[in-house]
């Protein structure tokens, strides 16, 4: 159905981290476009939310998987969320248990846990390929 190199990322719906992620995941794994699942404070949610909130992200990133044959998910938390304040250990703990819930939908696809820090940086912290080697 999708035509060019789709990957998908789960990330906050707070403006000012949609630009660095949309620039950092097209530059960094050459994707022509970027499907965004979009949640106030996406990693607490995949890492603390409801299961129906969960099922809800998961239904989304399954349309872009499936339907436009994305091979990344990529999660994100960032500086100074509104919806889920705290330091950046925090939401780096967060990132890896939401990483463990994307891992254990069986999409066969790379994930990847991204931090934006606070002048508006991506840092890939998690990176599956990286445990292949």
């Amino acid at each position: 159905m999708g035509h060019g190199r789709f990957v998908t990322v789960i990330n906050c719906i707070d403006g000012r981290v949609q630009f660095p992620v949309l620039k950092w995941m097209k530059d960094s794994l050459q994707a022509d476009y970027v499907d965004s699942v979009t949640e106030p404070g996406a990693d607490k949610v995949l890492s603390e939310g409801t299961l129906a909130e969960i099922e809800r992200i998961k239904s989304k990133v399954l349309i872009s998987t499936s339907g436009h044959h994305s091979k990344t998910v990529a999660l994100v938390g960032h500086y100074d969320c509104a919806a889920n304040p705290g330091p950046q250990e925090m939401h780096t703990r967060q990132i890896n248990k939401g990483i463990d819930v994307i891992k254990n939908w069986g999409l066969g696809v790379r994930v990847l846990g991204l931090w934006v820090g606070e002048n508006w940086d991506v840092e890939c912290i998690y990176d599956s390929e990286e445990e292949k080697s």
